[in-house]
């Protein structure tokens, strides 16, 4: 999916301030065909032209994420700018041996829109202004600061367990269902992105969703 306003790319890059982009554009066909992790790798070592591919490869799926949680282009497309400069600038945050690259960026782009959404929030109220309700009712279900520790406890206890049970699915069904229940995406969303098939996402998802009640039940 394209939109419209991309973010700055020399920008979010942290380029040559000329913004002349066609020697990295040229130095990126290197890079295309190189896996989520190699690119972090070779970001990791200062790579501008991996960084341009990975960069490419996940723009429209950040800011895509993003608008599903913030409901406002113009805080998206901030949003996602900042995700990919704090990706630049921080690399090494991604750690392969913990899960899939495109698992962590989805964390990454829900834990910015969720905080930026609870900050909006905090304007509006000090400002008495009307608007906050949605904000609210969105992150009615997230836990807080203020909860009874008693509940979060279990909350956590209880996430623990399903993250535990999805450790052990095949990597195809538990990125699948990471990406649709955790990140909020449509299958045909997911599709696009693994550059699957639609019906093969939607198989993983039946059947991984099969193999993760049978592990949990009785459990959560």
């Amino acid at each position: 999916m394209t939109w419209q306003g991309n973010p700055d790319v020399s920008a979010a890059r942290n380029l040559n301030t000329s913004g002349d982009t066609s020697a990295l554009r040229q130095g990126a066909d290197d890079f295309a065909s190189w896996p989520d992790n190699s690119l972090m790798t070779a970001i990791v070592a200062r790579n501008e032209s991996a960084f341009a591919v990975l960069y490419d490869r996940y723009v429209d799926l950040v800011y895509s994420a993003s608008l599903r949680v913030l409901g406002d282009a113009q805080l998206a497309e901030d949003a996602t700018q900042d995700i990919f400069v704090r990706l630049w600038r921080r690399p090494e945050s991604f750690v392969a041996e913990r899960g899939r690259f495109v698992s962590w960026l989805m964390s990454v782009v829900r834990n910015r829109a969720v905080d930026e959404l609870r900050a909006r929030g905090r304007r509006r109220r000090r400002e008495g202004g009307p608007g906050s309700e949605g904000d609210e009712e969105t992150l009615a279900a997230l836990p807080s600061d203020t909860d009874d520790p008693l509940s979060t406890a279990q909350l956590h206890e209880e996430q623990v367990v399903v993250r535990g049970a999805l450790v052990c699915l095949p990597p195809d069904q538990r990125v699948a269902l990471e990406l649709a229940y955790f990140s909020g995406l449509t299958q045909q969303e997911i599709a696009l992105m693994l550059h699957e098939p639609l019906g093969t996402v939607k198989t993983r998802i039946r059947l991984g969703m099969q193999k993760l009640r049978r592990s949990l039940r009785g459990q959560v």
